[in-house]
């Protein structure tokens, strides 16, 4: 239950993020998260790298989406694997990051990210580690 719960916290914080950049590109580099004072802290907007990360958080989203239907080891773990390793980076660049943040932005912003830390953590450390026993099929 646990697992499940931190897989579809995963996969619409995913989705959050993929269908803006993916669908509105422009608007997600104007605005997304924190509005348009964000733009400042960011190199020029490419149309094409914005559009293929909303891409890959889509992908993200729906890998968690299957997960938490389906939360087999096999599939929770080397998901929660690799994306512990995108948001450890992430994490890294935002933190080392913060000028042109207010207090209460770079404290938010700090808090999200590590809650998208912590979640695979959480499911990788809830996901049944044996399968429930099928039903035997009706003689």
């Amino acid at each position: 239950m646990i697992a499940r719960v931190a897989l579809w916290c995963l996969a619409v914080s995913s989705a959050l993020t993929g269908l803006p950049a993916a669908f509105a590109p422009r608007s997600f580099y104007d605005g997304w998260p924190l509005g348009r004072g964000w733009v400042k802290l960011l190199p020029p907007y490419n149309e094409h790298l914005v559009t293929d990360v909303g891409g890959f958080y889509l992908a993200f989203a729906l890998l968690f989406a299957w997960a938490a239907l389906t939360p087999s080891r096999e599939l929770v773990l080397p998901l929660c694997g690799v994306w512990s390793v995108a948001a450890v980076i992430h994490f890294v660049y935002h933190v080392t990051h913060l000028g042109g943040f207010g207090t209460g932005d770079a404290i938010a912003q700090t808090a999200a990210l590590a809650l998208v830390l912590a979640l695979p953590l959480i499911a990788a450390a809830a996901v049944p580690r044996h399968p429930a026993p099928r039903a035997a099929p009706p003689r």
